[in-house]
C-alpha cells in the first residue's frame, strides 16, 4: 500500500470505478457471437505462436509460461490498473514519504488520492476502447486475472475493440483477428524468448521514475501547462508546433538520456512486431494487404480534435513514429544480415540499438557485427 496515515497517493479502486462508469459501450453482438469471437481469438493466439516462432527463429524450443486472456473493456481496465500500481509503486512511495512530512498530509493525501484516481480512471476509459491487444510485461496476478510464473506477463486480447475495428474497416473478421494475434504474439515471444529483456526494461523505467521531480505541485503545474498548450496552441500539424507530450514535460537531463534508450527499445519491439506481422501475414492471412492499408490509414488519423489533443498529450503520436521507424530498422537489418544476423539484437542490453541507430541501421550492423567478427 502506497499510503501514510491511511491516505493513498492514488485511489486505485476509484480509478477502476471511474473508468468502468465512463466506458463507451462495445459493439452490439449476440451472446453466441461473443462466445464465437472469444473462442476464435484463443485459437488464433495458439496458432500464432508457431507462426511467429518459425518466422523469427526465437523461442523455438522454449515454453510460453504466460497466459492469453480474452477480455472486455472493464477487464482491460482492471488489468492495467494492477500493472500501473506495480510499476509506479517505488515512485509513489517516494512522493508519499515527501508529502508525509508536511502538515495535514493525511487529509491532503485522501483528497489528492481521490482526484488522481478519477483522473487515471478518465484516462483509462479513453484508452480502453482503442487498444486491440497488449502484452502486459509487468502484470501482477489478481483474483480474476492470472499472470505468468516468476514475474512473467500476460497477453490481453480486447474482444469488443477487435470486433469494432474489423467492422469499421470492413475487413474479413477471421483474417483481421489472426492478424492482430500475430502482432501481439510477437511481443509475447520477445519477452519469453529473451529472459533479460523484462528486467532490463523495468530497470530503465525505474531509473526514469527515480529521476522524476517528486514535488506533486511541480508535476501538477507541468500537466496544467501541457493542457493549456493544447487548448490555446496552434492547430495540429502547423509548422513550428512543438506539441510537447506529458512524458517530455516531466524530464530532467538524466531522464532525457534514459528516455532516449527507452524510445529505441520500444521502437525496436513495435517495429519488430509489425515486420513479423507483415512477414507471416501473406502466407496465413489472405487479405493482409487490404487490412494493412486500411489499418495504417486508421492509425494516422484521429477521430476528433479531442482525440488529437489527447494523443499528443499522452505521446501517442510518438508511438506511431515508433512503429514506422522501428519497422524500417528491422527490415533494413534483416535485408543486410538476415534473420539470424538481426537476432544478435537480443544478445544483451549492449546489442540493443541506440536511438541514433534506429534511424541509421547500418551503424548498428557495423557496431554489433564487426565486434562479433573481431
Amino acid at each position: 500500500m502506497t499510503s501514510i496515515g491511511g491516505a493513498e497517493m492514488v485511489d486505485w479502486k476509484l480509478a477502476v470505478a471511474t473508468a468502468t462508469r465512463l466506458l463507451r459501450p462495445g459493439p452490439e453482438v449476440s451472446r453466441d457471437e461473443a462466445r464465437s469471437v472469444v473462442a476464435e481469438l484463443r485459437r488464433h493466439a495458439k496458432v500464432s505462436q508457431e507462426h511467429v516462432r518459425g518466422f523469427t527463429r526465437m523461442g523455438e524450443h522454449g515454453a510460453h509460461d504466460t497466459p492469453v486472456l480474452v477480455v472486455d473493456r472493464p477487464g482491460w481496465v482492471r488489468a492495467n490498473v494492477a500493472g500501473f500500481r506495480e510499476i509506479l509503486k517505488p515512485l509513489l512511495d517516494k512522493m508519499q514519504q515527501r508529502r508525509g512530512n508536511t502538515p495535514g498530509a493525511t487529509v491532503l493525501g485522501a483528497v489528492g488520492g481521490k482526484v488522481t484516481g478519477v483522473e487515471l480512471g478518465m484516462l483509462l476509459s479513453f484508452l480502453a476502447s482503442r487498444v486491440l491487444g497488449q502484452y502486459e510485461t509487468f502484470a501482477p496476478a489478481t483474483r480474476d486475472l492470472p499472470a505468468g510464473a516468476n514475474g512473467g506477463g500476460r497477453l490481453l486480447l480486447v474482444a469488443p475493440n477487435i470486433v469494432h475495428v474489423e467492422r469499421e474497416l470492413d475487413v474479413h473478421p477471421h483474417d483481421f483477428r489472426l492478424w492482430v494475434c500475430l502482432h501481439e504474439e510477437t511481443h509475447r515471444t520477445q519477452f519469453t524468448a529473451v529472459p533479460w529483456l523484462r528486467d532490463h526494461l523495468e530497470g530503465e523505467i525505474q531509473s526514469f521514475l527515480g529521476e522524476t521531480d517528486v514535488d506533486p505541485m511541480a508535476v501538477l503545474e507541468r500537466i496544467r501547462e501541457a493542457v493549456q498548450s493544447l487548448v490555446g496552441g496552434r492547430p495540429e500539424g502547423e509548422e513550428g508546433d512543438d506539441g510537447h507530450s506529458l512524458v517530455e514535460l516531466v524530464q530532467t537531463p538524466a531522464q532525457r538520456e534514459i528516455l532516449g534508450r527507452l524510445t529505441a527499445v520500444m521502437s525496436l519491439l513495435e517495429g519488430h512486431a509489425d515486420f513479423v506481422m507483415d512477414g507471416v501475414g501473406p502466407d496465413v492471412v489472405p487479405s493482409v494487404s487490404e487490412i494493412r492499408e486500411k489499418f495504417q490509414q486508421r492509425r494516422a488519423k484521429g477521430a476528433s480534435r479531442l482525440d488529437l489533443a489527447l494523443r499528443k498529450l499522452l505521446g501517442l503520436d510518438a508511438k506511431l513514429r515508433q512503429y514506422r521507424d522501428g519497422e524500417r530498422f528491422v527490415r533494413a537489418v534483416v535485408e543486410e544480415v538476415g534473420m539470424d544476423g538481426f537476432n544478435h539484437v537480443w544478445t544483451s542490453p549492449n546489442t540493443l540499438p541506440t536511438k541514433a541507430e534506429i534511424a541509421k541501421p547500418a551503424d548498428w550492423v557495423a557496431r554489433v557485427h564487426r565486434k562479433a567478427e573481431s
